[in-house]
């Protein structure tokens, strides 16, 4: 290296145990053969430690006074009062790297016993077992390795074989992971901010447990434009809503289980006009147990994207999110946008898209459709109602369901426009009495659509895909472009182009789009 050139630091990847068994073969490997030696830093801490029966929690006694300095580096510390000039014999606080060397000197102490019986975090030493013997026999390996190493520990300060404690900020049972609910009721008892710096504050200790509130982004969304730059405070009624929100949930946050290596792990992802959310868990007896709650506000380019893309916006800020989680894992995501299916296997999308997917190519993934009302884990959309049941006179006959699956009709004999379409991509049935030009035209129009079931979709000239929907559908989405919201009364183009940014399609669009606006 030539003596200019200054070293690159690049922080430590997490791994799931299932990367790093791969990862643990290679560096024994290189270890046997001399070439490196160990220093380790693991972020699987509150994972670890929850699902067990007993703990013992021991406490290290003036630590930093425990580690010496180098000889020819203890002059660095020197300083001065008016009684002498010392320098310390011992690491003092206050050095930046203090806290670094003391958690690697520890680490290298517990060596192989950390994430195998025990956890370390500086001077805190947390030991583990499944039953009460086990967790006896691992602290007996500890109390040992302190007794090798002279490792002082404060008894005072040292609880042995309980069923729970506070690490971290966090409660650890064998339930799983709790917010600590001494810091939740001092929180709980805070008034309404009255600046921008109290706003920030808030925030910040409210996103400490933000893992445990759903759809934290979308909640705190009221607050978090107050710190915008240039932006007028005024703390509105829905601004003091969503602080009496993040109360409530943090009061009632739910417990986090620890995940089961051995398990698939369960995505539920979902995005709104201005936030995007996921939920991580797995299913244990049939039931879904939530692991990690996650969320995002959206940017102004992200807001402008399509339904279809910000959908896939919250799959692939889930992956990224849940990364270390899902890397060599099957995992099966659950979204309310089928045709986020399709897009995995298309090739010819839009390029924002086609980098997303290629992004979730190292995942082993498998997509499942659930209707938005079933996904009550991510959801928080407002959809359009769909049609009563009642609205049909005719029922899906199983016995033919190619024949039949767009045979059913409405109380006012409508059928929808696209049938022919679909009825030929599911069961090939052309259309009766169609002239030679007519099925020229109809098979060049049919390349620009596909059926995954129960939709059709239209692949516009711009690339998007857009839901085809039928007649009883289109008047709630023209009201809701034109005069919702987010649709600002424009004429019948601007309308029309409203509809399609949000994802859907009829033939007759820009016609009714103008009728309706006039």
């Amino acid at each position: 290296m030539e003596d200019e050139v200054k070293p690159v630091r690049q922080p430590q990847r997490r791994l799931s145990p299932n990367l790093e068994a791969v990862v643990r073969a290679e560096i024994v490997k290189l270890m046997d053969a001399g070439i490196i030696f160990a220093i380790s830093d693991s972020k699987w801490m509150l994972e670890r430690l929850g699902g067990h029966e007993f703990y013992c929690f021991l406490d290290g006694m003036s630590g930093y006074f425990q580690i010496p300095i180098a000889p020819e580096d203890q002059a660095k510390t020197t300083f001065t009062c008016p009684f002498g000039t010392f320098a310390y014999r011992r690491i003092p606080f206050g050095l930046c790297n203090a806290p670094a060397t003391f958690q690697r000197c520890m680490l290298a102490i517990f060596d192989r016993l950390v994430g195998e019986i025990m956890e370390v975090f500086m001077d805190d030493y947390s030991v583990y077992g499944d039953s009460f013997s086990h967790c006896l026999h691992n602290l007996e390996l500890v109390l040992k390795r302190c007794e090798e190493t002279n490792l002082a520990l404060s008894w005072e300060k040292c609880h042995f074989m309980v069923r729970e404690g506070i690490v971290l900020g966090h409660k650890i049972s064998k339930q799983g992971i709790e917010v600590d609910r001494a810091k939740i009721e001092t929180i709980s008892q805070l008034p309404p901010p009255v600046s921008v710096k109290g706003i920030r504050s808030f925030l910040g200790h409210a996103g400490f447990y933000r893992r445990f509130i759903k759809d934290f982004s979308k909640i705190a969304l009221p607050l978090t434009k107050l710190l915008e730059k240039d932006a007028p405070f005024q703390f509105t009624p829905e601004c003091t809503a969503a602080f009496e929100t993040l109360k409530e949930k943090l009061t009632h946050a739910p417990i986090m289980v620890t995940p089961d290596w051995s398990l698939p792990f369960e995505l539920m992802c979902d995005a709104s006009d201005y936030a995007v959310g996921a939920v991580m868990g797995q299913r244990r007896e049939k039931h879904f147990q939530p692991i990690y709650y996650a969320s995002k506000t959206l940017n102004d380019a992200q807001e402008n994207y399509t339904t279809t893309e910000k959908e896939l916006l919250a799959v692939v800020y889930a992956f990224d999110k849940f990364r270390p989680y899902l890397v060599l894992s099957h995992v099966v995501v659950y979204t309310d946008h089928s045709v986020i299916r399709y897009l995995m296997s298309k090739a010819d999308a839009k390029p924002r898209l086609i980098r997303w997917i290629l992004l979730l190519q190292e995942f082993d993934i498998e997509i499942r459709d659930k209707k938005g009302a079933e996904n009550v884990a991510a959801d928080h959309l407002s959809r359009l109602e769909a049609p009563p049941v009642d609205n049909f006179v005719e029922e899906i006959d199983d016995s033919f369901p190619g024949e039949r699956l767009l045979a059913m009709t409405l109380v006012d004999s409508v059928t929808p426009w696209y049938s022919d379409f679909a009825n030929y991509l599911v069961g090939k049935q052309l259309p009766k009495g169609m002239a030679t030009h007519a099925k020229r035209k109809f098979f060049s129009d049919l390349k620009h659509y596909f059926w995954e079931d129960p939709y059709l979709f239209r692949i516009g000239a711009d690339g998007v895909i857009r839901r085809c929907v039928m007649e009883h559908e289109m008047g709630d989405i023209l009201y809701q472009c034109h005069e919702g919201p987010t649709g600002g009364h424009h004429g019948g183009n601007c309308t029309a182009r409203k509809v399609l940014q949000s994802g859907f399609y009829w033939s007759s669009l820009f016609k009714d789009a103008d009728s309706f606006a006039r």
